[in-house]
């Protein structure tokens, strides 16, 4: 069975950091994804890695969020800096592979003004 598990969320005061971990069973995804949801609001792509390491950001956290990939350990890290309680939003990993894109349950992450 395929998995991806979040981990690394919690509660951190406006400009503070997390990394948040997406654990992949398996073999490698050629893609991952982050996604976030805010309570009434539609899913937002935040960042993308490809198998060889080609990131993508949304604007909205270019310059604060760093994507990065650890293939030997199946991993994909979101680093996350100068947060802002705008970022808060339950944070999902999705990946690639095989034609078919999967799902992890996601991960809280709440930002205090």
């Amino acid at each position: 069975q395929v998995q991806l598990v979040e981990s690394g969320g919690g509660l951190v005061q406006a400009g503070g950091s997390l990394r948040l971990s997406c654990a992949a069973s398996g073999s490698i995804f050629s893609i991952i994804n982050w996604y976030r949801q805010a309570p009434g609001k539609q899913r937002e792509l935040v960042a993308t890695i490809s198998s060889g390491g080609v990131t993508n950001y949304a604007d909205s956290v270019k310059g604060r969020f760093t994507i990065s990939r650890d293939n030997a350990k199946n991993t994909v890290y979101l680093q996350m800096n100068s947060l802002k309680p705008e970022d808060t939003a339950n944070y999902y990993c999705n990946g690639y592979r095989g034609s078919a894109w999967y799902w992890g349950r996601g991960t809280q992450v709440t930002v205090s003004s």
